[in-house]
């Protein structure tokens, strides 16, 4: 299944404001070299990302979104139980999210988790944890749980509270994968397409395990860490020496990782994703 030409991570951050250093995006080229970091001399801005999925890729690239792209469903039948407008799917989803915090600046999603009847189901900051939130660590979706098997420790999306949170993160990319609806199709919502460019979710943490790193370690700070792990790849490795910020680390070693994963067919069908799973919940790319 050799049909990707280009192979894209965005380390993604659902953080307040205008600019974000905690989005970092990196591209290695199918025909070989390092990935390299794709900078703008100054931090990244979520709507310059929507521009770039939309207007920038090159033909036939595979691109790595690291957020969750849907919420739990199949654990209680809905998204919101008990609410009369939740969706029937990730695309009603995506559109609900969007609808409600259309007015909230730099694709935010602050509206729709103050909602009255959205704000039940998260756990929010100040102590504020909806009534239907589940207690715990809060609800998962099918592939999360799967990501546990794998040594893995994922967060709900329903939690909001925390450095390693990615609630936020995955509700303002929903709002960008409303944005990007029609352009470039979102696996597993949408089928793979033959030819052309596609996203699908990733876990920097599994590309971090690929590379020789544990999921208690993921996390990589220095060039030459980096280059280690781009070597377990099969990676050439990066120019430099020092430290280098985490979240460009994460998109590096995940560039490099889809490039050695991202033409493996069994990924493309996990055992465990059903048609109906992955019109509802997704699926994260490279959990078998």
């Amino acid at each position: 299944m050799n049909r990707f030409s280009h192979f894209v991570a965005i380390d993604w951050s659902g953080a307040a404001g205008a600019r974000h250093k905690g989005i970092a995006i990196a591209i290695a080229d199918a025909g070989g070299g390092p990935p390299v970091l794709v900078e703008r001399g100054k931090d990244w801005s979520r709507t310059e990302v929507l521009h770039l999925l939309r207007e920038e890729l090159p033909p036939d690239t595979l691109v790595g979104l690291d957020l969750g792209i849907s919420l739990p469903f199949l654990d209680a039948g809905a998204f919101f139980p008990g609410w009369e407008e939740s969706p029937e799917d990730a695309r009603s989803l995506w559109a609900l999210i969007d609808n409600i915090a259309q007015d909230d600046e730099h694709l935010a999603a602050g509206s729709f988790v103050d909602h009255p009847e959205a704000s039940r189901h998260f756990r929010r900051h100040g102590g504020r944890e909806g009534d239907l939130f589940g207690g715990g660590r809060g609800r998962f979706r099918v592939t999360e749980v799967e990501q546990t098997r794998q040594g893995c420790k994922p967060y709900s999306n329903f939690n909001l509270v925390g450095a390693a949170q990615v609630g936020k993160s995955s509700l303002t990319g929903m709002r960008m994968l409303h944005a990007l609806r029609g352009r470039v199709p979102v696996w597993p919502v949408d089928p793979l397409p033959a030819r052309g460019s596609v996203i699908v979710e990733i876990y920097t943490t599994l590309a971090a395990i690929a590379a020789g790193r544990s999921a208690s370690r993921a996390k990589i700070r220095t060039i030459e860490e980096l280059n280690t792990a781009l070597q377990n790849l099969g990676s050439p490795p990066v120019v430099g020496s020092g430290t280098i910020d985490d979240h460009a680390s994460d998109a590096l070693v995940t560039a490099a990782w889809l490039r050695t994963k991202g033409h493996d067919a069994a990924l493309w069908s996990p055992e465990g994703l059903t048609p109906h799973i992955a019109r509802t919940e997704g699926w994260t790319f490279g959990v078998p």
